[in-house]
């Protein structure tokens, strides 16, 4: 398979975990577009889903798929469904090539489930190597820049790009996340960060990985 058939792959296998008649919380980015599209052949058979772009909710509701608001969901969903840029063989994660990881971060928190959609590009030991999405505060970047350096990572402003929440991502290369956790923790805390891509506390519960050969299910 090349990589848009892994892609098509992981997002069929991904029906077998959602739960009937409840709502599905939907991700962000190329193989979610393949999710959505999967998710519309069963879509009389789910209550809906809660969306974490306007990107995939324009898709959903381009399905006929009715999308609920993150603050209208009162009561844990059993499942997200979401893609990574990386993720590590604990299931933590980097999120945010698609700019959208505050809000993933938010519906992940509303889930029971993290099931991980992927090829086996995105696989790696040490996460990293996928520059480290970041979204901030605009007038806090230029500190940021240099909080970043004074760990050995490069930030660099993604141009041209304004998130759904209105703020600016930073890019961090050159770094080696061997702690991933603790790593979140402390960079949630630096004053104007709003969301950092590392997905630790929220990490995947379940991998469903596309390589040439199928669909690899790794649980965590």
């Amino acid at each position: 398979m090349d990589a848009q058939q892994m892609k098509q792959a992981v997002a069929r296998a991904a029906l077998d975990h959602v739960v009937p008649g409840r709502i599905v919380g939907v991700g962000t980015g190329s193989t979610v577009d393949c999710f959505i599209d999967a998710l519309a052949t069963i879509r009389q058979r789910i209550a809906g889903a809660v969306s974490s772009s306007e990107r995939s909710t324009q898709r959903l509701r381009g399905h006929g798929i009715e999308v609920f608001g993150i603050d209208a969901i009162a009561e844990r969903l059993p499942v997200y469904v979401d893609g990574a840029d990386e993720i590590d063989p604990r299931g933590n994660m980097i999120k945010g090539g698609g700019a959208a990881l505050t809000r993933e971060k938010l519906v992940a928190d509303l889930c029971e489930r993290f099931v991980c959609i992927a090829d086996a590009s995105k696989r790696v030991e040490v996460l990293g190597r996928f520059p480290l999405p970041v979204e901030v505060l605009p007038l806090a970047a230029a500190r940021l820049v240099q909080r970043f350096a004074a760990i050995g990572g490069r930030a660099v402003p993604r141009e041209g790009v304004v998130t759904d929440n209105g703020l600016a991502i930073l890019d961090v290369h050159g770094l080696a996340i061997d702690d991933p956790l603790a790593f979140e923790q402390e960079v949630s805390q630096w004053p104007g960060v709003l969301t950092v891509g590392v997905f630790a506390r929220h990490r995947a519960s379940l991998c469903l990985l596309g390589t040439p050969e199928g669909v690899r299910t790794i649980a965590y």
